[in-house]
């Protein structure tokens, strides 16, 4: 049963990125048995065993690790300058999945490829406009194969769209209605469905293309925008 519901969501990812690269779903729960790898502000590399995360509201606080000497470590989300950290189960299948499909010119050569095809989800720390404030937090990034020009990182209290699932597994819809968003080297800042259609010329306005293909607004092309504006400035 295992392998033919593997199939299937492999099946799903191969037609889904047939188009377009996919966000990540988000992932909450990580494995306790296979390495993670954690590289601190002051460059310091860590790989061991993930023990725990501490989180406040859905933020990252704090991370909890045991190295490879056997070292409890607790590590605070500010010392962290990125990670990559396995999901576990089923939640780890279908990020393989999401990987089949890796269209170079999109990518981010800075992260580690051979990482994320074998799974591993990319948390690192970025600046983030909350409450009219820049604060810096540990956030994950969802589009890591085409995050070359803008940063797309999962919200911690985004509400999703209506989907559709089958025997427990998301495979249509789900959207979440909110996403931090980063271009370039600009602060990243809290973008929403309600709001997309206004800020569009503003996210992408320094690509005349973009703006001129897509005279209808639709939330669900947000990574079609993304890949254009990519495109345009490459």
């Amino acid at each position: 049963m295992k392998k033919i519901f593997s199939f299937v969501l492999i099946l799903m990812a191969i037609v889904a990125n047939i188009d377009a690269q996919q966000l990540l779903s988000p992932s909450f729960s990580y494995s306790h048995k296979k390495a993670s790898y954690v590289t601190l502000m002051d460059g310091k590399e860590i790989k061991g065993i993930l023990d725990d995360i501490d989180r406040n509201k859905g933020l990252i606080e704090f991370i909890r690790i045991v190295d490879e000497a056997g070292q409890k470590l607790k590590l605070k989300a500010e010392d962290v300058k990125f990670m990559y950290l396995l999901p576990s189960g089923m939640d780890n299948l279908s990020k393989q999945a999401d990987f089949l499909t890796d269209i170079k010119k999109w990518n981010d050569e800075k992260l580690d490829q051979d990482l994320l095809n074998q799974g591993y989800v990319y948390f690192e720390s970025t600046q983030v406009i909350i409450r009219k404030s820049a604060t810096t937090l540990l956030m994950q990034l969802l589009n890591p194969t085409f995050s070359k020009e803008v940063k797309i990182y999962h919200d911690p209290l985004a509400n999703e769209t209506a989907s559709v699932g089958v025997a427990g597994v998301k495979v249509a819809g789900g959207d979440d209605k909110s996403y931090y968003i980063k271009i370039g080297d600009d602060v990243a800042y809290r973008l929403e469905k309600k709001n997309y259609a206004e800020e569009f010329k503003g996210l992408w306005g320094k690509c005349d293309e973009v703006i001129k293909k897509y005279t209808e607004i639709k939330w669900s092309e947000l990574i079609k925008h993304v890949t254009d504006y990519t495109d345009c400035n490459k």
